[in-house]
């Protein structure tokens, strides 16, 4: 879900930049430098709004309907290590189905509830082609001398084009639907990530998921605590900032999907004190 490339370049005078920055400030701002733009890759902006035809997602919605679990934390996470050779299979066949559809010809709807399943999709199998590993960011397959994991690896072929998961979600959903719950939709097997939901997505479901992923998240420590100095985020929020620029910023989108509890605790809040992710694999294994 979230990549960063640095510059060689640019490195020596950013980081004297950043020396010279204060504690929480500096590694903030550092940070947000390098999270990916949303950089239209404009081929992927046609579509057919009178199609009615919908994309079967039935194998992804039973594959994660078996592996997908929810612990006493309020947390999903993802059961690798009893995938069975018949699942992967089945997983490997659905990716190879949607990669073959010329998706440029669907509607729109169709083609967001595509690009999130076939991300998360992807995303399993990388961890799957490496397990047992403890984060993500160690599957360093991607290109580059500064890139860690597999983002930035094209990983399939989609109407000739050759795509990573960067270039499905930077280039592809956040430009085109401008959304900041995409952030909420495509996980990067995380345990600071937003859940896999247990679900496939659909045109039909998608905006009901969107909303409740919003709200699980931002409900949950990992998403959103409040201190006596003010609120502590999920670096999501700082990484892609400008995307909850639309809804005031991010305590303002927070404040939508908080529940009564958060909201109590967030009144007369108006300062982020830090951002905090975990990148440990979201193992159903390790508790």
């Amino acid at each position: 879900m979230h990549s960063f490339q640095y510059r060689p370049t640019l490195l020596p005078v950013l980081l004297v930049w950043f020396a010279l920055l204060p504690g929480v400030v500096g590694a903030n701002a550092f940070e947000r430098l390098f999270a990916p733009d949303a950089d239209l890759w404009e081929r992927w902006q046609q579509h057919d709004a009178s199609d009615r035809r919908e994309i079967d997602h039935a194998s992804w919605h039973e594959f994660v309907q078996t592996y997908v679990e929810r612990g006493s934390d309020g947390m999903r996470r993802f059961a690798y290590a009893r995938v069975t050779d018949n699942d992967r299979a089945a997983l490997d066949g659905y990716i190879s189905r949607l990669t073959a559809l010329v998706i440029g010809s669907y509607s729109q709807p169709e083609q967001f509830a595509y690009w999130v399943n076939l991300y998360n999709a992807l995303t399993v199998q990388v961890v799957l082609d490496h397990y047992p590993v403890g984060s993500i960011r160690d599957i360093d397959i991607s290109p580059g001398l500064f890139a860690d994991g597999p983002w930035k690896k094209k990983l399939v072929t989609v109407q000739g084009e050759p795509v990573s998961l960067d270039d499905i979600e930077h280039r592809i959903l956040r430009p085109i639907w401008k959304d900041p719950r995409i952030h909420y939709a495509v996980n990067c097997a995380s345990v600071g990530c937003p859940d896999l939901q247990p679900l496939a997505f659909t045109a039909a479901n998608t905006e009901q998921l969107l909303e409740q992923a919003a709200r699980d998240y931002i409900n949950h420590p990992r998403g959103v605590s409040v201190g006596d100095k003010g609120a502590t985020l999920s670096s999501i929020y700082n990484w892609f900032a400008p995307d909850f620029e639309p809804a005031g910023g991010a305590l303002a989108h927070i404040r939508r999907y908080a529940n009564a509890q958060l909201k109590a605790q967030l009144q007369g809040v108006g300062k982020i004190v830090d951002y905090q992710y975990d990148w440990s694999l979201n193992d159903a294994a390790i508790r």
